[in-house]
């Protein structure tokens, strides 16, 4: 690790589009002229993230099991392993709150003489973010609402994502509200696939270093409760058979799983899922129903690939692994699938290395 690499950490509740942001900043403070290392986290290795980020040749280290604020020590130990780069853009796991407490403050506490903080950056996307303003729950169970609101309440600066799906009308009223509700925070705004905002989030956080300006009250009974009410589930699978457009396939058989959720009436957090067939990826993923579907890459077609997938849904992990293990299965005809990896899981109650009480 390099003396005096500048840390973006950036949160936001699952499906906010943080992935798509690191890797659009990425590639911007590149073409600026610095190097950059990710770091992912999530509770559970065979992360579609960091397939993503790898494949697109960024020098990505993964923190798996627990969250940062749980390991910490795992934590630092990535971003020791980035050598001689400028900046690290750290995603946490979507569901993490009180970061402030459990990760900013401790790294300006014990490692300030090595590294610098840039603002903690919140990232939400707009439908999610609408709904909570207006004060129901955004189709998330209230207790996984009330982890958004607290990744709202704790941040320095609110980035609101996607801003490619809205009129200018309204964004400009999202804007609004947005500042109405949390007036200590700078609300500003991003596309990642446009690219529209992305330089002046990355002029905001590497000009600024008040990270972790202020501490919220975190009820962690309810914060737990809102973590495990969504079953997760990473899997890896290899498939061969006849020569297949993989892009197809690849549509069909998330349109159905999201058409299963929706017809069991399970809410959901996020879905993810990447294929890789040679050196050609494509992505899919949603966050509610069919018209969240988004497809970004092309696999082309080919007699063998490699799926990853990852699930975030309100319902146990035993019922969840049943739904997707049957939406495979509907979709196994002409082909042999190698379960490469495989696990579902409900998170653990989060217990941080460090809580720290005051801001440093």
């Amino acid at each position: 690790m390099s003396n005096n690499v500048k840390i973006i950490l950036a949160g936001g509740f699952l499906g906010a589009g943080k992935t798509t942001l690191l890797l659009a900043a990425s590639q911007h403070l590149v073409e600026r002229g610095k190097k950059t290392g990710l770091i992912t986290n999530d509770q559970a290795p065979e992360l579609v993230d960091s397939v993503l980020l790898v494949n697109s040749g960024q020098s990505v280290e993964e923190v798996s099991g627990s969250c940062f604020c749980c390991n910490f020590p795992g934590f630092i130990e990535a971003v020791q392993k980035h050598q001689d780069v400028d900046y690290i853009i750290a995603e946490p796991v979507g569901s993490c709150t009180d970061l402030s407490a459990t990760i900013v403050q401790p790294l300006k506490q014990y490692w300030s003489d090595k590294i610098g903080l840039a603002p903690l950056s919140v990232l939400a996307a707009p439908e999610r973010l609408a709904g909570i303003l207006d004060g129901g729950n955004s189709g998330l169970h209230e207790d996984a609402a009330y982890i958004f609101r607290k990744q709202m309440e704790e941040s320095d600066i609110i980035v609101i994502t996607k801003t490619d799906l809205m009129t200018a009308a309204q964004l400009n009223d999202l804007v609004n509200k947005t500042k109405q509700v949390y007036p200590n925070a700078t609300v500003m705004t991003v596309s990642a696939i446009s690219g529209e905002g992305i330089d002046a989030w990355l002029d905001e956080v590497i000009s600024r270093n008040d990270a972790g300006n202020k501490l919220v009250e975190v009820d962690y009974d309810i914060y737990a409760h809102g973590e495990a009410v969504l079953g997760w589930l990473n899997g890896t699978v290899a498939l061969a058979g006849e020569t297949t457009d993989w892009d197809k396939f690849i549509a069909t058989l998330m349109n159905d799983m999201c058409a299963r959720f929706e017809k069991d009436a399970l809410p959901t957090g996020h879905v993810k899922a990447i294929l890789e067939s040679g050196e050609n990826t494509v992505v899919v993923n949603f966050t509610g129903g069919v018209n969240t579907i988004s497809i970004r890459g092309t696999a082309g077609a080919s007699q063998n690939c490699k799926l990853t997938i990852n699930a975030r849904v309100e319902t146990s992990p035993e019922n969840l692994d049943t739904i997707v293990r049957a939406v495979l299965n509907a979709h196994s005809e002409g082909f042999t699938y190698t379960e490469v990896a495989w696990k579902f899981l409900m998170p653990g109650y989060p217990t941080p290395t460090y809580r720290f009480d005051k801001v440093v």
